[in-house]
Formats: C-alpha cells, structure tokens, sequence
C-alpha cells in the first residue's frame, strides 16, 4: 500500500495531523467501516439465537470526542473544539496512522472485538463500553504520531 504521498505536504505536527479536514473525510470512512464490521462481530457472536447481523451504525461524535479526552490527546484538536471537532481529530489521526502503514484495517476491526462486549446492545453501556475501545485504539496508535517538543 503505497499512499503516503497523500500526507506528504502535511506538516508533522500533532495540530497539523489532528485539524486536517481531509484526512478527518478519509478517517470517517475508516472509523465507521471498522466499527460497523468489530460491532457486528460482536452481536452475531453474543446472540443467543446464533442469528449473523450487520450492521451498518456509524460511530457517534460522542463517542470520538469522549475517546479523544480519555486519551488526553486533545492537543491533536484545534483550541475550543466542539465534539464534532474533536470527532474529526480522532478520525485524522486513524487515517495518518494508516496511511502511513502503522495499522491495517483488520487490525483496526481485531482491536475493537476485543474491546467491546455483548452489552454493546444496550445504548448507554455501548457509549461507555466504544468510548473505551476508541481510548484504548488511539492509545495504541499514538506511538505512531509525532511528539510535539513543547
């Protein structure tokens, strides 16, 4: 996979990578694609009518933005972001990590089965409980973006 030419102008700073509009539009498709794929794993797993579902639910802002603050990673995020922008800062910082090869798609999916669990069927405990997996993802990836000298 060779796409790294697409961040190439993109300076290597954390606010660069975290407020580019154009990577948040590539990791929004990551980011839903993945968690539609890890939550219907999970659901078709922990159905007690071995029933398969798909679904194709989008992750809320909620949960990106609640995902980013745990990781204390809003230096990433433009100063005074809303959820929303702070959503996009997560789904920038998924697309640069795989754009630049740190991570696959399967991986992305693997991690978040692992991360949820049958209660995701209930909508309050599903925030909590992808909240954490989003956490616990950028976490995982942060190793991978660069560290501002402050």
């Amino acid at each position: 996979m060779a796409y790294s030419f697409l961040i190439n102008n993109i300076p290597k700073t954390q606010k660069a990578i975290g407020t580019d509009k154009g990577l948040a539009k590539i990791g929004d498709g990551i980011v839903n694609l993945t968690y539609s794929v890890a939550k219907s794993i999970c659901l078709t797993r922990n159905h007690n009518k071995n029933i398969t579902i798909r679904t194709g639910q989008k992750v809320s802002k909620k949960i990106l933005a609640e995902a980013l603050r745990k990781a204390n990673m809003k230096d990433f995020a433009r100063n005074r972001a809303d959820a929303h922008d702070l959503a996009d800062t997560v789904e920038a910082i998924i697309a640069y990590v795989w754009i630049n090869n740190n991570i696959t798609i399967n991986e992305i999916i693997d991690f978040l089965v692992n991360q949820l669990s049958k209660n995701i069927v209930d909508r309050g405990l599903e925030i909590e409980i992808a909240s954490n997996a989003f956490n616990k993802l950028l976490l995982n990836v942060k190793k991978f973006l660069p560290e501002d000298k402050t």
